[in-house]
């Protein structure tokens, strides 16, 4: 596989992920994996969800991160969608 593979992915994190600076740290993490896309809580406050793209072995790294999250996060599970890349997004952003 060349490092240039790219793909997109569409998660929705599930547990205690609001409040907890879940959207901050998956900004960050993107960031440091040169993803673009962004992050945004779900309504009912139980969910996160994140849509990223670039190299896929980074979206990897990515979706294992959020399966874990940041300290005071408790994720309870992680539902990831693949997908084409679709280069609509130009960086990575918190939506609110």
């Amino acid at each position: 596989m060349g490092g240039s593979d790219l793909a997109s992915v569409q998660a929705t994190v599930h547990g205690h992920v609001q409040g907890v600076f879940f959207r901050a740290f998956v900004s960050q993490q993107a960031k440091d994996l040169e993803l673009a896309g962004y992050v945004r809580n779900l309504p009912g406050g139980g969910a996160v969800e994140v849509v990223a793209e670039g190299e896929s072995k980074q979206l990897e790294k990515l979706v294992s991160r959020l399966k874990v999250g940041p300290p005071a996060a408790r994720v309870e599970r992680v539902v990831a969608n693949w997908a084409e890349y679709s280069g609509s997004y130009t960086a990575f952003s918190i939506r609110y």
